[in-house]
């Protein structure tokens, strides 16, 4: 099959990715343009997977003020050199996390920095519930277990849903700008002011 340099084009506008993996791309999945953007997005977060324990000590410190100025987030996320940091898309990486951290209002970065007392609290929580209902022993853990698996959806910022796209979580959009940038990314720490809030 033959692929026109307008697909290409096409592929590396909407993509970022380079010609060549844009070509190669289109070539893998038969031309289908939906496939080739997902092939590119799977290679692009198997790379960036690979360069994650790589230091990325170098990066920004975002700040987002939301409309009324009652709401207030300060982020540091971090890459590997300066001048990837100096990228637009690197900067648009660092508003769209200080953004979700706005809106989904998260704990922690990770589940590991979730606080100890702030999970045996939500599990002994759940398991009340489920003994209230009346459910056998090995039945409660089980709920119990699913239970603290949402919690950290809703909590620890890399597995909550991207707000600018649900079907994706944070974690997968940070390695997908990774992918695309060629360094690992991460974010380091995050503080949320809101207005009365203790």
């Amino acid at each position: 099959m033959s692929i026109s340099a307008a697909d290409v084009k096409k592929l590396r506008d909407q993509t970022g990715a380079g010609m060549m993996d844009c070509k190669n791309a289109l070539k893998e999945t038969d031309g289908d343009f939906d496939k080739a953007v997902e092939y590119l997005r799977k290679k692009g977060m198997a790379s960036a997977q690979k360069r994650a324990g790589r230091a990325a000590n170098e990066g920004i410190i975002m700040s987002y003020i939301h409309p009324g100025s009652r709401l207030g987030v300060l982020v540091e996320v971090n890459c590997e050199t300066d001048f990837v940091a100096k990228t637009d898309d690197f900067k648009a990486l660092a508003k769209d996390i200080a953004m979700q951290i706005a809106a989904s209002n998260p704990v922690a970065v990770t589940r590991e920095d979730v606080p100890k007392d702030a999970i045996d609290k939500e599990m002994d929580i759940f398991r009340a519930q489920a003994k209230e209902s009346g459910k056998p022993d090995n039945v409660i853990e089980k709920i119990v277990e699913g239970k603290i698996e949402k919690y950290y959806q809703e909590v620890v910022l890399m597995e909550q849903p991207f707000v600018k796209d649900t079907n994706t979580n944070v974690k997968d959009y940070l390695m997908g700008v990774s992918g695309k940038l060629g360094e690992a990314m991460s974010v380091k720490r995050f503080v949320r002011y809101q207005l009365g809030e203790e």
